[in-house]
This record gives C-alpha cells, structure tokens and sequence, in this order.
C-alpha cells in the first residue's frame, strides 16, 4: 500500500503542476475527486488481496476477481453518478478518468507482478 500512496502523491504533484502551469485544458475541475476515488479503490483492492493471500493463498484468485468486479462497477456508478449531476465538460471528464484508470490499472498489475515473481 505504501508503494500506492507514494504514486498517488507523486501522480497528485504532477496533476498541480500541470494545473499550476496553464494546463486547465487538459484537466477537468474535479480531477481532484477522480484521484482520491482511486486512491479509495485501490485501498479496497489492497485489502481484498491481502484477505485473498491469507490462508496459503487458496482463495486468492478468488479474491483478484472479485476485487476487478468491485472496480469496474464502483467505476460505472461513480461515472453515473457525475455525469448525472451534470458536468460542464463530461468528454473531458471521461478522458481524465479513464487515464488515471489505466494507471492506477497498469500500476496494480505490475505490483501484482513484483509480488507473485517474488513468491
């Protein structure tokens, strides 16, 4: 989880810059609320795989599964959720979202890589 957070506070800092430094084109207003969402959803998946990794890793694939139904779903609604509300620049807000979608994606697998090669 620490490598997590070291990401997410490295991924946060280059957002600022990018936002400090003109870039409020490229970023939505409420890019803030899409980070800490998966800051959230990858603490939940950190937890379901330390659940999964209990007991000699007999139900961790299991636990994997679930937890990549869990993010996909908490996605969509969290998705509705804004689009319901009515955002001035929803494409905007889609590509902001599904670019720190595939980060924090690509991060878990190769976390998830580091650990099962290590084992």
């Amino acid at each position: 989880m620490l490598r997590t957070l070291l990401a997410t506070l490295i991924l946060g800092i280059a957002l600022f810059l990018v936002k400090h430094f003109g870039g409020d084109t490229l970023l939505h207003p409420y890019i803030w609320y899409i980070l800490i969402f998966f800051l959230g959803l990858s603490f939940l998946g950190h937890r379901l795989m330390e659940i999964g990794l209990r007991n000699n890793r007999e139900k961790f694939v299991t636990f994997y599964i679930s937890s990549i139904v869990a993010r996909i779903i908490l996605c969509l609604v969290f998705i509705a959720f804004f689009l319901y509300q009515g955002l001035s620049n929803s494409f905007l807000f889609i590509i902001n979202f599904f670019a720190l979608y595939l980060f924090y994606t690509c991060f878990e697998i190769y976390g998830l890589y580091c650990n099962l090669r290590r084992d």
